[in-house]
């Protein structure tokens, strides 16, 4: 697999610092609320490289932390009138409800800050003591900037640009020596969580929190971090001046980023009343119809968000679940025989279309080429592979067309039963085909049609399928 290193902006192989393993950190959502659109993307985004991995052999420990106290959970608890504790409790759980109706699977490691104090104070504490950070009167502790010469070399800001947008906070924040040092542990505020340290009560700043947990799970140089463009400064080059300052070694061999999202090719923002959560979101559209359209572009690129494209995907996967439907029915009532010369030309097809497939993947984790050879394997097997086919040549194209969609996190709904008024009328109108009672079966045929169901008579007996 190549990989976009947003550290030497260039794609590069990747090369596991264990063979046969792969350590991956993703930034998290900060659980004060419902997580938004443009978080959706690269939890999709990131769960489909721990999926490629894994196809390819890896052991993958995937870690993605929740951050449970921060200056936006203390206001909303304070308005709410409940604790910290109760408000990340809360949304951690809804969290969850939402990543799986995307088809985001549960991270090997889901670490919160406030579990990993003692490590962050134990990683400042080494930040002191070595004179890359310091304690200031007033007990916050501050990262000193000047002492990483490598500082900035994620993001490519220069320190005349740093110094110059860190100087408007110097009003608030007098007792730094440099306007673009950042907290390390904030003193406690009146009415704000606190825990003891060597400074006094307090809490972590939001970047130690990550190079400390990070480095917990998968060691002070790991192969893979990786989140969203907006978080590559400062937080990402916060994270590689705390890691390397402490350790003296390389933080991250590879860093992804995904583009940003807008909405109808506007700057997503509350103010333009276009920022969605994907709670809401769920109201109106089937979120596995998001999925497939955040992965038709590819991750690096901005993606723009509107109805009508939302609409597109999910008229493209329900052509997916037809498809797949429609091979398990010839699996179940396909003919009992060896392939024949067509099937086996097809068979070899199907090699080919998940190696191409696979080459997508492999190049910067292409999807929207990998969808294209999916939808290439789909147009195959609905040609191909037909009633009276060999039921060995519709399993070879549902193994096929189920091993790629997995990886991409797409036909995971196992439960094809229809309402059971349906169930009831697709029974009636079998019985009054074996009756030949021919007005019968017409009729209720027509009832299905309009109902938004689609029937086929075959020799195998009645299809039934949703209209798309």
């Amino acid at each position: 697999m190549y990989i976009y290193n947003s550290l030497t902006r260039k794609k590069e192989e990747f090369k596991p610092i264990h063979e046969g393993k792969a350590g991956i950190y993703a930034c998290g959502p900060t659980v004060y609320n419902y997580f938004h659109i443009g978080n959706a993307r690269p939890f999709i985004t990131f769960d489909v490289l721990r999926r490629q991995l894994e196809r390819e052999g890896y052991d993958v420990t995937f870690v993605q932390n929740f951050t449970d106290i921060d200056d936006k959970m203390i206001r909303r608890a304070n308005e709410e009138g409940i604790t910290v504790k109760e408000l990340a409790d809360r949304f951690i759980a809804e969290y969850y409800k939402d990543a799986k109706a995307l088809g985001i699977r549960p991270a090997t490691v889901h670490p919160k800050a406030t579990e990993h104090i003692q490590e962050i104070i134990s990683l400042i504490s080494r930040l002191i003591e070595n004179g890359h950070a310091y304690a200031s009167p007033s007990g916050d502790v501050y990262y000193r900037v000047s002492r990483f010469p490598g500082y900035g070399k994620l993001s490519g800001q220069r320190s005349e640009d740093r110094e110059s947008g860190a100087s408007e906070r110097l009003n608030v924040e007098t007792d730094k020596e440099s306007p673009e040092d950042f907290a390390l542990w904030k003193a406690q505020k009146p009415g704000e969580p606190a825990w003891d340290s060597p400074w006094g009560k307090g809490r972590p700043g939001w970047h130690i929190e990550c190079s400390a947990m990070s480095m917990k799970y998968l060691g002070e140089t790991f192969d893979i971090h990786c989140g969203g463009k907006d978080l590559l400064f400062p937080h990402h080059e916060n994270e590689i001046a705390q890691s390397e300052g402490a350790t003296g070694k390389p933080y991250v061999h590879y860093w992804m980023h995904n583009g940003f999202i807008n909405v109808d090719n506007q700057k997503m923002s509350k103010s333009l009343n276009n920022f969605f959560t994907v709670r809401d979101i769920s109201k109106e559209y089937d979120l596995e119809a998001v999925r497939l359209f955040m992965l038709s572009s590819h991750y690096r690129s901005p993606i723009n968000f509107s109805r009508e494209l939302i609409e597109a995907a999910n008229a493209s996967l329900n052509r997916l679940y037809t498809a797949r439907n429609h091979l398990r029915f010839c699996v179940e009532n396909g003919a009992d025989r060896p392939l024949n010369d067509e099937e086996k030309a097809f068979t070899e097809r199907l090699a080919e279309y998940e190696k191409r497939f696979d080459n997508a993947m492999d190049d910067d984790l292409n999807t929207a080429d990998a969808l294209g050879a999916i939808f290439e394997l789909v147009r195959d097997a609905n040609t191909t592979v037909r009633d009276d086919s060999s039921r060995e040549a519709a399993q070879a194209a549902l193994n096929s067309l189920t091993a790629v969609c997995s990886v991409l996190g797409l036909l995971q709904k196992e439960d094809d039963a229809f309402p059971e008024e349906i169930e009831a009328m697709i029974r009636e109108r079998e019985e009054a085909r074996r009756n030949k009672d021919w007005k019968k079966s017409d009729e209720l045929r027509t009832a299905l049609q309009e109902a938004g169901y689609i029937v086929e008579d075959t020799r195998q007996g009645q299809k039934v399928r949703r209209n798309v």
